[in-house]
């Protein structure tokens, strides 16, 4: 039975971390990357834009509060997403950063 010595955990430990930061940064740039949520999320802006301007034109002041809320709670989804992938990719350049400062200090 083969021994694991210090050299192969430190080497271990600093290329899983190197690979889990790389996947965490490719995760952040592809959140970045794609975009909004998509055609649903596209579609229910268009539609509570839609029903903002009926109420409007009708002057039903509920309707246009509630779109309005509606449209303030996509704004936040967007922008939830987009900090959640600057979160994602700074730390994984952030950890690979680590694994390579690691690999030059492996004794």
């Amino acid at each position: 039975m083969e021994s694991f010595t210090l050299y192969d955990l430190q080497l271990t430990m600093t290329l899983t971390t190197f690979f889990l930061g790389f996947i965490s940064f490719g995760i952040g740039i592809f959140i970045l990357t794609a975009g909004t949520f998509g055609k649903d999320i596209k579609a229910i802006a268009i539609q509570t834009t839609k029903l903002a301007q009926k109420g409007i034109a009708e002057e039903i002041s509920g309707l246009v509060g509630n779109a309005s809320n509606l449209l303030n709670a996509i704004n936040g989804l967007v922008h939830t997403r987009a900090g959640i992938g600057v979160f994602l990719t700074i730390t994984g350049l952030l950890m690979m950063g680590t694994s390579y400062w690691l690999i030059l200090n492996i004794q």
